[in-house]
């Protein structure tokens, strides 16, 4: 993408610029978490009524979402190269329309192949209109010293859409059917988002100073430089790491706590505070980077979740262990969708950062499909959550020591943001 605004010289038109860039922070906290509350956590609320209607297992129904995710995955790259070339209006634009005609086609599904056929679609809008699309506008945008507080506006807002989302469609499936609810959610996401990504994202321009954009081919080297560079393979096995961990921890962690003895509406209420957790480790990761180096907390944060999913069979047999444990793991829930974009940006600019960002996401998306069903492999082996847990907290440290792993020097020649 092209370089990013820096704070003003007098020729510089940086206070106009970095005013529009602001709204467009508004305009992703808005259509992020709407796209996430209708495209990925509507699933969840209707799984058990579509399995119902169309006479299949909630196994097979999960599958479709395995299949988004895979897709997802797989357009990382080639999103990511299309949004350093031409920037994000298109790409979230259709991303939007896409998805939200999709969300249509699902509410007419009357057989599996249907439903897997319209998941892998919107596996497609998922990689164009969701999180790292946005991400990588908003990195263009903003200079190193303004990048975390856009990045941290539209992260904690969209973190609460599991939270408005899951009940409002819980609601409009109880009394339209789960039909009707796809339809209600795919008007209300074309009517936002697709007139605000075709309204307001737009390129952020170029400094006088920065001389002209970089080439396709330039762009590709600067991608190839950071695959061929050791500390992004750090920063690829730390995410990869802490990914299998989120996504194991995600699916499985109510089952551990009934195992323990608890209630099922506790175990579900207590995990219900992850995404409040993660919107509060996002904000105590902003707040502390202004006094310690960015890559020191995010190991630490790493580090207190191995020792919470460590401790789990331990304290998690009692209620106040519980939530203590719950609570120091989900600290760290919403930390690598606030730290990922920094880290990368600090070490290898923002001209081609959406390529780059694209190869990290590939490996990071995969894992996050898979780790659930590794988890509940060895479940099915072992026979109980220690082992899983064990798992967890090893792939805990393991992203702590490769984010400490890595250099933070800049690359030879290059000068950050």
């Amino acid at each position: 993408m092209p370089t990013t605004p820096v704070a003003a010289g007098p020729a510089t038109p940086a206070r106009p610029a970095v005013f529009h860039g602001w709204r467009i922070v508004a305009v992703f906290a808005v259509t992020q978490t709407i796209g996430y509350g209708t495209l990925y956590y509507a699933f969840a609320v209707l799984l058990h009524p579509i399995a119902r209607d169309l006479g299949t297992s909630p196994t097979t129904v999960t599958g479709a979402l395995t299949t988004a995710v895979l897709t997802w995955a797989a357009m990382a790259v080639p999103v990511g190269r299309w949004l350093d070339r031409h920037g994000g209006r298109a790409v979230l634009t259709l991303g939007a329309l896409g998805g939200a005609t999709l969300l249509v086609a699902w509410s007419r599904v009357h057989a599996v192949w249907q439903l897997y056929a319209v998941f892998a679609g919107l596996g497609v809008t998922m990689a164009m209109a969701l999180y790292e699309p946005a991400t990588a506008v908003i990195v263009s945008w903003f200079d190193p010293a303004r990048r975390p507080r856009a990045l941290l506006t539209m992260v904690v807002v969209a973190g609460f859409a599991s939270t408005v989302f899951m009940p409002l469609t819980g609601l409009l499936e109880d009394r339209l059917g789960w039909r009707t609810t796809l339809l209600v959610l795919a008007a209300l996401y074309a009517a936002v988002a697709v007139p605000l990504h075709a309204l307001v994202v737009r390129r952020p321009p170029a400094r006088p100073s920065a001389g002209p954009p970089a080439t396709p081919a330039q762009r590709r080297r600067l991608v190839r430089t950071a695959l061929r560079d050791s500390r992004f393979w750090c920063l690829a096995v730390a995410f990869v790491a802490h990914g299998a961990a989120m996504s194991t921890m995600t699916v499985h962690l109510v089952g551990f706590l009934v195992s323990r003895g608890h209630p099922a509406t506790f175990a579900a209420t207590v995990a219900g505070l992850l995404g409040l957790l993660s919107v509060t480790g996002r904000l105590v990761l902003t707040a502390a980077q202004r006094r310690v180096r960015l890559h020191r907390i995010v190991a630490a944060v790493f580090a207190v979740q191995a020792t919470a999913a460590l401790s789990m069979p331990l304290l998690a047999g009692s209620r106040t262990g519980a939530v203590l444990t719950v609570t120091a793991f989900g600290l760290g829930f919403g930390i690598a969708s606030l730290a990922t974009p920094q880290l990368l940006a600090e070490r290898y600019g923002t001209t081609a950062y959406a390529g780059i960002a694209g190869a990290l996401a590939t490996p990071v998306t995969l894992v996050k499909a898979g780790a659930p069903l590794g988890a509940a492999a060895l479940l099915g082996l072992t026979g109980g959550y220690t082992p899983v847990l064990t798992v967890v907290g090893a792939a805990s440290l393991t992203a702590a020591a490769g984010i400490l792993t890595r250099a933070t020097a800049p690359l030879p020649g290059h000068h950050p943001g």
